[in-house]
């Protein structure tokens, strides 16, 4: 396992067996309105977040909870060892040896920010905040951003069973208990509805690239042409193949007890669409169409989304 790797499953292991210990309702705290877990996150690492120095060759991608920030962290890494002249899968292809942090920029002690500015450019960081959340460096230095967004009834439904699998995060009783806990924002890094709505304010930012899990899912070739481009990376035929194969599901799936650890399976479940119609009654159905229409109908994520596609019975 890499040191990128290892530092992945430290993080993941340690919060999920110091969550073990907590009852669920001690598992979060509340952050200027938004809740986080207290295993990952602190309000001291939010105050000296404030003041991070992002460069203007960071490679940033933003995604809400389970709308596939591992997929795609992974074709980034890749990606990113390839534009330093490095074969992917060989050594870590960012923020390598003994400066390795882990890659969400909101999860850690607060003195990883001043550990950050001796990463090598350039730095890959992934986050999970809405985009008023984020220091403000970030949007001055016009840092390339990737923006990853999912149809909100798969979000909900991927969260739910990752939920209950990692002590990290409160567990529900049923699916429809979190239901509830999804529509009256009482969700771990906020509302995602609310999410879309306010990174749709930048979703027209020359350094803000919109792509779609569902569009990813469809023509994987066609999405990581599209995210190399946007970087700047020059691909070979071959180079792009290597790293359509390494991020498929089910090479990842294969692979998610080296890169993922004991939870390996949790983060790669099913990897599919649609998977929201095993737990949606129609009701439920009723009422996330209602609200998307409300915060996002008609706006530029609204319409990438293909909601009418992906989210009608």
């Amino acid at each position: 396992m890499d040191k990128s790797r290892k530092k992945f499953v430290d993080v993941i292991d340690k919060a999920t067996v110091d969550g073990s210990s907590l009852h669920c309702d001690e598992r979060l705290f509340t952050y200027k309105g938004i809740l986080y877990p207290v295993t990952l996150c602190s309000p001291e690492t939010f105050k000296a977040l404030e003041s991070f120095e992002a460069r203007s060759d960071d490679i940033i991608l933003a995604g809400y909870p389970k709308s596939g920030t591992n997929w795609v962290s992974q074709i980034l890494n890749d990606l990113i060892a390839i534009s330093e002249k490095k074969t992917p899968g060989t050594e870590s292809g960012v923020n390598n040896e003994e400066l390795e942090e882990f890659p969400y920029l909101e999860v850690g002690d607060p003195e990883k920010y001043e550990r950050m500015t001796r990463l090598p450019s350039p730095r890959f960081i992934v986050t999970h905040l809405r985009p008023e959340n984020l220091p403000k460096s970030i949007f001055k230095s016009k840092a390339k951003i990737l923006l990853l967004i999912r149809n909100p009834k798969d979000i909900a439904a991927s969260f739910y069973h990752f939920s209950n699998r990692l002590a990290i995060f409160p567990s529900y009783e049923t699916w429809d208990d979190f239901f509830v806990a999804f529509m009256t924002k009482k969700m771990t890094w906020g509302c995602y509805l609310e999410y879309l709505s306010k990174w749709n304010k930048y979703a027209d930012e020359k350094n803000v690239m919109p792509i779609t899990y569902e569009e990813l899912k469809e023509d994987p070739v066609l999405g990581v042409k599209n995210i190399a481009a946007f970087f700047g990376i020059s691909l070979t035929e071959e180079q792009l193949q290597l790293v359509v194969e390494r991020s498929s599901f089910q090479s990842m799936k294969k692979n998610s007890q080296k890169t993922h650890g004991a939870f390996g399976n949790a983060f790669f479940r099913k990897g599919g669409v649609s998977d929201w119609k095993n737990l949606f009654s129609e009701d439920q159905n009723e009422k996330m169409d209602k609200a998307f229409e409300e915060h996002v109908g008609g706006t530029k994520l609204g319409r990438k989304l293909k909601y009418e596609v992906y989210c009608k019975a």
